[in-house]
Order: structure tokens, then sequence, then C-alpha cells
């Protein structure tokens, strides 16, 4: 029996308009402990871009930090994204949520002439350098093409998404609800979650098919 796989997650936040989707963190987390990995949970420590409202949608005026509130998502077990080594892991995992898009890079304001977080730039060509497995979920596959600018990845089958993955430089295949897009040369592996019109169970099934044949690709 081999030794046990270990999966760094990284969060950007905390809710789905502002932060990580936390749906897709929690049952990536949980796929990993299912499946039988371990996992270490990271963000960046950076301002996060705004304060949503939950319930009416609007920007709130308070400031909070990237890192404190992906903790509530860890219970606090989490370090600075600075602190990652590719050296120590088996693969990475991007949950998606908006915050992927406004915290980790700037895609949600700038499209095209989105920034990344260089932090989180370092830690996914660290991972592609060393040939390891990288996880992105629903938005999130957009970041990997954006910093690898290469591979094929899925963010279900809106257009406007996919032909921006294109101009990165990826390709984009079409993909429905819990289904993963896996691009074996580059050890990309992508599933769109809520880029589609999914239910809970959807996005634990997705989540979950993702860590397993992510698992079934790393090095023994």
């Amino acid at each position: 029996m081999g030794k046990q796989k270990k999966i760094a997650v990284v969060l950007s936040g905390c809710g789905a308009m502002d932060g990580a989707e936390i749906h897709e963190a929690t049952f990536t987390l949980w796929a990993i402990a299912k499946n039988g990995g371990s996992y270490e949970i990271f963000a960046p420590d950076i301002p996060q871009y705004h304060v949503i409202n939950y319930i009416t949608g609007d920007v709130m005026k308070e400031d909070r930090n990237v890192l404190v509130e992906a903790a509530r998502i860890a219970r606090g077990k989490i370090k600075a994204l600075s602190q990652f080594r590719a050296e120590n892991f088996d693969a990475i995992v991007f949950p998606g949520g908006y915050g992927a898009a406004k915290n980790l890079f700037t895609y949600a304001f700038d499209g095209l002439n989105c920034r990344v977080n260089p932090e989180v730039e370092k830690a996914v060509k660290d991972m592609a350098k060393a040939k390891k497995p990288i996880g992105a979920l629903c938005i999130a596959p957009v970041l990997i093409a954006k910093i690898l600018g290469k591979g094929e990845v899925t963010i279900g089958n809106d257009k406007g998404t996919a032909d921006d993955i294109k101009k990165f430089g990826g390709k984009h295949k079409n993909t429905l609800h819990t289904e993963v897009a896996v691009d074996a040369e580059n050890n990309i592996f992508s599933t769109p979650c809520y880029m589609l019109d999914a239910t809970i169970v959807q996005i634990a099934d997705g989540a979950d098919n993702l860590v397993k044949v992510m698992m079934g690709k790393m090095a023994l």
C-alpha cells in the first residue's frame, strides 16, 4: 500500500460572491479525505477585494483579509500561501467562487487584462514544473489557463468564458454536471460545478470525481 497522498487546497476567502465557494471548498476537502488522502489548506494573506452583503448583493463598507476569511472554512487550520512548497505535496486544488476571480486573479474585473497574485502564480508553476496534478473547480480553470498559457480545461459550456480560455492559450472542453476534463499531458483536471446550474449533490459528486481522477494519476 502506497503512502497517503497529500493535497494542497488553495482558498480565496469565504463565500461564493467574494471568496471561495463554500460548498465547492468543503466537498473538495471531504472528497480528499473520503478517497484516502490528506490535505493542507492555504490562502494568500492579502486584503479581500470587497465584501458582499449576501442578502442584498450590495458591496459593504468594510475590509476583510482573504486568509482570515478562508480560515472560517479551514476551522482555523490554515497557512499563508507564501508558505506553500511544491515538494511537500502530491497535488494542488483550487475551488471556485467569485473570490477566485477577484482575489487570486482579477479576471472578474479586468477580463483578458487580468493580473494574477504572484504567490498563486508561483504555486501553480512550481507544481506544473514538478509534473504534479493541478485541479480546478468552477471558474478556477480560467486561472490555470491564464498562468500556464496552455492546457485543456472546462468551465462547463459558457461560450464567452471558453473563448477567453482559448485567448489565454488554453483549450476548452464542454462538460455537463459532475464531469471532469482531464488533460493528461499537462496534469490538469477540472470540473464545472456552479458554472452550471448545479445542485449541492452535483457539487459533491463533481468534487469527488475530480479528486478520484487526480489521485489515480498521482505518482505511487
